[in-house]
């Protein structure tokens, strides 16, 4: 190993300017792929931070698949880290807007999902879409934040439609997602007229799809997600304040 570095000294989150200094090395090429890292111990020393701050950096890189484990050996490059991973900046993932741009992404895969399930949808996709709604409804009637069974609704959706290669698509992209769609529950929690809309929106999408309704699907699914994005722009800054670290503990690993 040809590289160096040197100790971390700005405000930024420790543990992300480590994993991007590292990162740079893979990318630039002075961590080749195979290649053993530094120990833990030698990492310390190397940064100047903590054991803690070195294992949630190295985390974060095992998350984007740009090294990996090896029981009793150590970290090591990964032999396909040539290949650039889908990864997000952590530095731009605790503001209003992220949120907001989250809910661009979502509105234009969920209403592409929307329409092919209006034309691809089983029997068994509609018991699996219902029963994912019945779900929804009754999380929140109980009083929950109903995040996993929002989560597995749009997934029933995307089940539905039927494209594998889509499906695959938004399972990878769900641990970003989840983020998001935490922080919209959150807001739309807050207010009454809120959660009904939101509540008659759901079910107008799934009254599309099991109507074989392709273009209403995608209008309503559409619709959905700018609604959404409008009812976070009414969120007060106390709410933010709150909510707002939401989306930016999802996409920086902790373990």
């Amino acid at each position: 190993m040809t590289t160096s570095f040197t100790p971390i000294v700005s405000s930024e989150r420790l543990s992300v300017q480590v994993a991007q200094r590292l990162e740079n090395e893979i990318r630039e090429g002075r961590l080749s792929p195979g290649e053993k890292l530094p120990t833990e111990a030698k990492l310390v020393e190397l940064f100047k931070v903590s054991r803690t701050v070195v294992r949630e950096a190295l985390s974060r890189l095992k998350s984007i698949g740009l090294v990996e484990s090896r029981q009793g050996s150590g970290v090591f490059v990964h032999h396909q880290a040539a290949f650039e991973p889908l990864n997000f900046d952590p530095r731009l993932a605790d503001s209003r807007e992220a949120v907001l741009q989250i809910v661009e992404v979502r509105r234009a895969l969920e209403a592409e999902c929307a329409q092919l399930a209006a034309t691809n949808r089983s029997t068994s996709d509609i018991l699996h879409l219902q029963q994912a709604l019945a779900a929804l409804d009754l999380a929140v009637a109980d009083g929950k934040d109903g995040v996993e069974e929002d989560v597995l609704f749009h997934q029933a959706i995307a089940k539905a439609a039927g494209n594998p290669f889509l499906i695959g698509t938004l399972d990878f992209l769900a641990q970003f997602l989840r983020g998001g769609t935490q922080v919209t529950r959150a807001n739309e929690a807050r207010r009454a007229d809120f959660a009904q809309a939101v509540r008659q929106e759901h079910h107008a999408i799934v009254k599309a799809i099991v109507d074989g309704d392709a273009k209403q699907a995608h209008r309503l699914a559409t619709l959905h997600m700018r609604n959404a994005a409008k009812r976070i722009q009414q969120a007060d800054n106390s709410f933010w304040q709150q909510e707002g670290s939401v989306l930016a503990q999802v996409l920086i690993p902790k373990n």
